[in-house]
């Protein structure tokens, strides 16, 4: 039995070195003046965290040693928010007027030295004819349109 534990041992450290990801630190500023984020604070927290770990998954792309910040200036999130009961409300999508927006601020460091950074106003007019990787997921068209711009935007500079 002793044998077999020592392989696993190592067969985990190594998964953990390989996968070992890049620092990254999101910062919201003023999420309670944001265009359209979630009206209830529980909501909005839950959107936080959402996307704060949506941007840990983008930075595992990042070459090792490099490090993502990222301010969120400002949230319009696709569709248009109908309250239906007190404690929860319903977003529909029209796919006209109300696409997703988010305007964020980045700089990808090493070392401790900016590698390049950037302020960024995004949009996806398109949002429900593209393709999307996410649709089954919470901010689905948001994550689409932060996936887009890491790839072309983050991922092509290196």
């Amino acid at each position: 039995m002793h044998h077999l534990i020592r392989p696993a041992v190592i067969a985990m450290l190594a998964l953990a070195a390989s996968t070992a990801s890049a620092a990254v630190t999101v910062t919201y500023v003023n999420t309670e003046k944001m265009t359209d984020v979630p009206r209830f604070e529980t909501d909005r927290k839950s959107m936080e965290i959402n996307f704060r770990e949506f941007f840990e998954e983008l930075a595992t792309r990042l070459p090792a040693g490099q490090d993502l910040k990222v301010e969120i200036l400002d949230i319009d999130l696709a569709g248009d928010v109908f309250p239906r009961v007190p404690i929860r409300d319903v977003r529909v999508t029209k796919g006209s007027y109300d696409f997703p927006r988010i305007h964020l601020r980045y700089s990808i460091e090493q070392d401790g030295k900016v590698l390049r950074s950037g302020e960024r106003e995004l949009a996806d007019r398109n949002y429900q004819l593209n393709v999307n990787s996410y649709r089954n997921e919470m901010y689905n068209y948001e994550k689409q349109m932060l996936s887009d711009w890491f790839k072309k935007d983050v991922l092509a500079s290196n």
